[in-house]
């Protein structure tokens, strides 16, 4: 097939990885954008399932766990619409706020909600607030859903103790967003290997141009960061592309991000438990 065919939408590159994907692997992080659905401000970028499927051709995955997005705020339409089209392997993590009623948790949990997403490192144009989140963590506990935490790095070191208390299971997005050179000497660090430790948080090894000096392909400066999460706790490490990659105004390679792993955790045990056996238990897929 020649690289042509595997150009995809919001990716640059157009090669399938190097390494071949366990069956069954997920992308852990992604958002659909899809006009069709109202929202209150304007997209940050265009992907359609459509489109992502055809990420999926290229990668070599085939589960999902699509997070709405917010410029959609509390309306989490677009993402019941994409699990709904993906179907049985595909999951979802909402954006909600306290006033959401029992019976609409329900409905999202039918639909595939597995999760609730606190984007809150930039508090000018963040849909949620810190103090939403305890309450909020206590709602979604009896309904075996996670917190999932876009946090800068500070404001992970400044909220352990809330963490702590958390009565869901914590993921942590993004690497927890070390900033360079401080990496793994950054406060954040202790606090979330302290956070690892307690067995109940997950760090999703995703956005490595979030926070690097060093830049593609390679993002050498996250390699100590993925590493140390990894060797602490693998059984609770994830991976996502973060498609569309609504920060980015040059589209990163998807196949050079998926390609990270092999730098990130070496073994190819963790690898398979990373892409397929970690996403199964936290989301909920069956062996289909």
């Amino acid at each position: 097939m020649s690289p042509a065919r595997h150009a995809v939408p919001n990716s640059s590159g157009s090669e399938a990885p190097r390494s071949q994907v366990p069956a069954h692997a997920a992308d852990c992080h992604l958002h659909i954008y899809e006009g069709r659905f109202p929202a209150s401000q304007p997209a940050l970028a265009q992907g359609r399932v459509a489109d992502f499927r055809l990420l999926q051709r290229r990668l070599g995955t085939s589960r999902a766990v699509i997070v709405t997005p917010a410029h959609h705020r509390t309306d989490n339409a677009v993402t019941l619409d994409a699990i709904a089209q993906l179907g049985p392997a595909a999951r979802g993590v909402a954006v909600l706020h306290p006033d959401v009623t029992d019976a609409e948790l329900k409905w999202l949990d039918a639909g595939g909600i597995r999760g609730i997403r606190f984007t809150i490192w930039n508090p000018a144009t963040a849909v949620t607030r810190q103090e939403m989140i305890e309450p909020l963590a206590k709602r979604v506990h009896g309904f075996g859903w996670h917190v999932q935490l876009h946090m800068l790095a500070d404001q992970i070191a400044a909220h352990e103790a809330l963490l702590r208390r958390l009565p869901t299971p914590i993921v942590i997005d993004h690497l927890g967003r070390l900033p360079q050179p401080a990496g793994i000497a950054h406060p954040a660090f202790a606090v979330i290997r302290r956070l690892l430790d307690q067995g109940r948080t997950w760090i999703k090894l995703t956005g490595a141009y979030l926070n690097t000096q060093v830049g593609p392909p390679g993002y050498a400066d996250t390699v100590p960061i993925a590493r140390a999460y990894v060797e602490a706790a693998p059984e609770r490490m994830v991976w996502g592309s973060d498609w569309p990659h609504p920060t980015e105004q040059h589209k990163p390679d998807d196949a050079a991000l998926l390609d990270l792993l092999a730098d990130w955790a070496p073994d190819e045990s963790q690898r398979q438990r990373i892409l397929v056996d970690n996403p199964a238990r936290l989301y909920g897929f069956d062996d289909a």
